[in-house]
């Protein structure tokens, strides 16, 4: 798909949002509730006290839990709320909230009339992509030779011209890889996250932002789609499924009224468990660029990805790698460069992600899903959510930045692994063992990013690059 990004008028999608939610629990239906109290003790509680800079694949894991339901948001009912922060919540507009991620308040005419009333998430999906209807699936691919590269429970990925699609189905009956399929509103929350986090690309809204960084996937577009799964995505499955071998159930099952969304993503590259490493300056430059992106959307909006494993980590290398490349971000509004030596680094996945977005928090309640804790013992991965069972007590909504940290500590865990291969030497492998026996101290990846394992690989804006120490 040859396209540059689409603005999108993320105020205004966020209040519509709003108005739907109030008007849905008024009516009391029983729907996918999302927390609209952006202060909890939990937050309070963590934020840090100190004015200085630091403290102030495309496969996804859900395949294998074999859970039979998927996790949801849930509700603080406003009973357990305090009144104080009730006040608070209600007194920040949304608009107002996010003008703080300085989100570009550009008009956009949608193809259905808005006259204030609630809508549908399912209407709302529709509107924030511009449409009256859905379109098929061959009518966006039809023009594109397609390649999958990728499966999740609830997707397939697949490269259509320089973009990639994520085609997830939802508000079907069909089971899906023995999941139940999405609904309309988690799908539109899960579209909400990737707009909030879209705008902090620098390139994006006001060149003077508070926090920025180019470290997540970026989303180009979202499409709505209805009808069987098209004839050229099938064949593309197939071929995958040939070489590969795929844990998905084939898609031809899925009927004409079947409805898609379709993520229209950048192409980040290859992900980690795939990628090679050339040395250890692109393995250190990964660990850098990861860490100054949580940090980032850590500092602006509470972010946390709690499934940072190495297929959520995409690699593209320059056709020119240059070991004085660096990448920019904003922290606090402080500009500094990461050292990239010719590799680019894109989060992706967002599915299990917590974000306060300033007037609702959205997140996934995983204690819906034990399985995601009952995973090998000793397997990194597994242990990692454990972990994460443990900091948040299973209080998924509330703010903790340590979850972040500890996939921090998985992935260094994963640059040792894939070290091993380029006899990097002792000194290497004490120093990467360090860094991770420190990284358990921090307690959140801003505090990770003002380890001395990242001094050489930072620089304040104006600086200049100098040499990388010897090894």
């Amino acid at each position: 798909m040859e396209q540059n990004h689409i603005d999108h008028d993320l105020p205004s999608i966020l209040e519509r949002w709003k108005i739907s939610k109030l008007a849905r629990r008024q009516s009391s239906e029983p729907l996918f509730d999302i927390m609209e109290t952006p202060i909890l003790p939990s937050v309070l509680s963590s934020s840090s006290t100190s004015n200085s800079f630091f403290n102030s694949s495309y496969r996804t894991p859900e395949k294998d839990r074999g859970s039979g339901t998927h996790p949801t948001g849930m509700a603080i009912p406003p009973e357990y709320t305090d009144n104080s922060l009730k006040r608070t919540a209600e007194e920040t507009s949304i608009i107002t909230s996010f003008g703080k991620l300085n989100i570009k308040k550009k008009t956009i005419e949608a193809s259905i009339p808005w006259s204030g009333e609630a809508l549908t998430a399912f209407q709302q999906l529709l509107m924030v992509c511009r449409q009256s209807a859905p379109v098929t699936l061959a009518e966006v691919f039809s023009s594109y030779c397609v390649k999958k590269l990728g499966e999740g429970t609830y997707g397939e990925a697949y490269r259509a011209g320089r973009t990639v699609c994520k085609v997830v189905p939802f508000d079907g009956d069909l089971l899906v890889n023995g999941e139940t399929q999405k609904r309309s509103e988690e799908v539109l929350e899960e579209v909400l996250l990737s707009l909030t986090l879209n705008n902090l690309r620098s390139d994006r809204g006001d060149n003077e932002k508070e926090h920025s960084c180019d470290g997540f996937i970026e989303t180009k577009d979202f499409r709505v789609c209805q009808g069987p799964y098209d004839p050229s995505l099938i064949s593309a499955w197939e071929d995958y499924d040939a070489k590969r071998g795929s844990e998905n159930d084939h898609p031809k099952d899925f009927t004409s009224e079947q409805c898609y969304i379709v993520f229209v993503l950048a192409d980040g590259g290859t992900d980690l468990e795939g990628f090679a490493f050339v040395d250890y300056n692109e393995a250190s430059s990964l660990l850098v660029q990861v860490t100054a992106s949580l940090a980032v959307a850590e500092s602006a909006c509470e972010f946390e990805h709690r499934d940072l494993h190495w297929g959520n980590i995409l690699l593209a290398q320059d056709e020119t790698p240059d070991t004085n490349q660096a990448t920019s971000f904003t922290l606090q509004g402080k500009r500094m460069h990461a050292r990239t030596f010719g590799v680019n680094v894109s989060i992706i996945d967002f599915t299990l992600s917590r974000i306060n977005t300033g007037d609702a928090i959205l997140f996934l309640d995983l204690s819906a899903d034990p399985a995601l804790f009952q995973g090998k013992k000793g397997d990194k991965q597994a242990e990692t959510y454990r972990r994460m069972k443990e900091i948040t007590q299973e209080c998924w909504e509330g703010s903790f930045p340590k979850t972040n940290v500890v996939w921090l500590i998985y992935l260094v865990d994963m640059v040792l692994q894939k070290m091993k291969s380029l006899n990097i030497g002792t000194k290497v492998d004490r120093e990467l063992r360090s860094f991770k026996k420190r990284l358990a101290s921090y307690e959140s990846a801003r505090d990770c990013l003002a380890d001395p394992f990242f001094s050489d690989l930072l620089l304040d804006e104006g600086a200049q690059l100098s040499p990388m120490p010897p090894l």
